[in-house]
């Protein structure tokens, strides 16, 4: 599981015309799935994205997370996330997980934030998303699976 977290003082998606999901000060989420990914990797990002201390204190250090500034997350899926460049000129997505088996993980995930006490606004699965954001820092992190599974996420 792959997670692109970008820090933002607003941020919306609109599919076919249509803002499905908008959000203020947050977290802009771009969130993919690989072969193996679990509840396991569902849950430990989850906990990660939540408590990752990015947003300033009053000194101007980041030592505040999403919670502590009551920040929303507007979480959009994002296959491509898994694409692989290193051959040719066009990526190859085979280590992306088949679109039904994602959907599920991607909806549980927005789930597991939102019983956090995250307000969280998605786009819509396999649509075709414009994405417009205002990026505060900016402040990207890229966050993966596979680089938490032997230790501990805290």
């Amino acid at each position: 599981m792959r997670v692109l977290v970008q820090r933002v003082n607003q941020a919306n998606v609109t599919v076919a015309g249509e803002i499905t999901g908008a959000i203020h000060q947050g977290l802009l989420l771009f969130v993919g799935f690989s072969e193996g990914d679990t509840e396991h990797e569902v849950e430990q990002l989850a906990e990660k994205v939540v408590h990752l201390r990015i947003f300033e204190d009053e000194e101007e250090k980041m030592n505040h997370s999403l919670l502590d500034v009551g920040g929303s997350i507007l979480s959009v899926s994002q296959f491509t996330l898994y694409g692989d460049c290193r051959k040719g000129r066009r990526p190859n997505f085979m280590k992306a997980l088949c679109p039904t088996e994602a959907e599920g993980l991607w909806e549980r995930f927005n789930q597991i934030l939102r019983d956090k006490g995250v307000q969280v606004e998605t786009g819509r699965f396999g649509a075709a998303m414009e994405v417009t954001l205002t990026n505060n820092g900016p402040v990207t992190l890229w966050l993966d699976s596979s680089d938490f599974a032997s230790r501990s996420n805290k």
